[in-house]
């Protein structure tokens, strides 16, 4: 069976890629939702998931807690409800660090999104005018990496070796009132 990879980056306007085994890109597109809240967030999940196959491999970028703004509750409902759909649908999806998303694409874990624009040319030779698409993009890239035997350079091995071995989560600790 051939797989399709699936690379998601959640937000007002969502952008998505899909790779076929090989990398080459089967589909790329921003979904810019249509109508007034709630409705236009509704129309992001269910365009975004019709996209998605039951057999599809799916990246989904994780949560920037750095956003600020007055779309970020946006963000995180259109992210959270993508992820209940792909629950809901018993699909397993990998989340990505942002940080780790553009460490896969240039080799460090920061900087800005046009800096993605150049690393995808040059490695891949992706082009896209939307920060979006081209996320989803790199998404697709990781999940595929995961599942086939791609040539990875080091800061890409490591972004795999990281999202297949992650650290353990510290136990919460208890907070005690003082004096007692």
């Amino acid at each position: 069976m051939s797989f399709r990879y699936v690379g998601v980056d959640p937000s007002t306007n969502t952008g998505v890629a899909i790779l076929d085994p090989s990398g080459a890109v089967l589909d790329r597109v921003e979904i810019v939702g249509e109508g007034e809240d709630p409705g236009r967030i509704n129309d992001v999940v269910i365009r975004t998931l019709r996209m998605i196959q039951r057999t599809d491999r799916v990246a989904i970028e994780n949560f920037s807690f750095n956003s600020r703004g007055s779309y970020v509750g946006q963000q995180y409902a259109i992210g959270w409800a993508i992820r209940i759909g792909l629950y809901v649908r018993k699909q397993k999806y990998l989340e990505v660090a942002p940080s780790q998303l553009k460490k896969f694409a240039t080799g460090v874990g920061k900087g800005s999104k046009e800096d993605l624009i150049i690393p995808l040319f040059e490695q891949w030779g992706f082009q896209h005018k939307s920060d979006n698409v081209r996320d989803g993009f790199v998404l697709a890239q990781i999940i595929r990496a995961v599942h086939e035997p791609v040539n990875l350079t080091r800061p890409q091995k490591e972004v795999i070796h990281k999202l297949l071995n992650p650290s353990p989560k510290k136990p919460a600790t208890k907070k005690t009132k003082r004096g007692k």
